[in-house]
């Protein structure tokens, strides 16, 4: 008879960012000492929630306010920003709300708890991430990758963008003016970081890790 053994099993799950086979260390150790044009890094981990609600009802404008201590942008393709929480609006009736990794639950359960009525909030953090594009050539990587007009005049700082990117989509907000930060699905993720690096090489790659 076959004996069994006794496994011990761990509750501790280990999280694995959309990127977690690239290693970034080995990267930042290569480019670090490069002239670079360009500067790529994973902002992984974070909180990502979806919130679903009607902007023209005050009940629930006020109640997200109270909830995450910042007013939700109701005009289209507009951001809001505390130290805590940064808002993106995606549609007239949809928000991405990103938080710091841990935060997510806390934040749920104060939306939930200050929220009546038709609303709807979705943790999905484990299905995206975020990669930030900055240096004084991520414009130049961004037109031969999308043909949205990236004009600091149509696309100013604090503005939200979904677009089609190179083979994919993302949704982009621009947060200075030579820097960029790419919300993208997990399954897509791979691609655009492969993506990102080979359109980056000619102005030289600076990964951070």
């Amino acid at each position: 008879m076959i004996q069994k053994e006794n496994v011990r099993m761990s509750n501790v799950i280990t999280p694995e960012s959309p990127l977690f086979h690239a290693d970034f260390a080995k990267l930042a150790e290569v480019t670090k000492s490069l002239d670079a044009g360009v500067e790529l890094e994973e902002k992984a981990f974070l909180g990502h929630l979806n919130l679903r609600g009607n902007a023209s009802d005050e009940a629930f404008t006020s109640g997200v306010e109270k909830a995450l201590g910042v007013a939700l942008p109701t005009a289209p393709c507009t951001s809001a920003q505390s130290d805590a929480v940064t808002i993106l609006w995606l549609s007239p009736d949809e928000w991405l709300i990103i938080v710091d990794g841990g935060k997510e639950h806390e934040t749920e359960a104060a939306l939930r708890a200050n929220l009546t009525g038709h609303f709807a909030v979705s943790d999905v953090s484990g299905g995206q991430t975020i990669v930030r594009l900055a240096g004084s050539d991520s414009i130049n990587v961004l037109k031969k990758s999308m043909g949205y007009d990236t004009h600091i005049d149509n696309f100013p700082v604090g503005k939200v963008i979904g677009t089609a990117f190179s083979k994919t989509s993302c949704h982009m907000l621009r947060t200075a003016e030579t820097e960029f930060l790419m919300v993208v699905r997990r399954s897509f993720a791979d691609y655009m970081w492969l993506w990102l690096q080979q359109a980056s090489k000619e102005y030289g790659l600076k990964v951070i890790a």
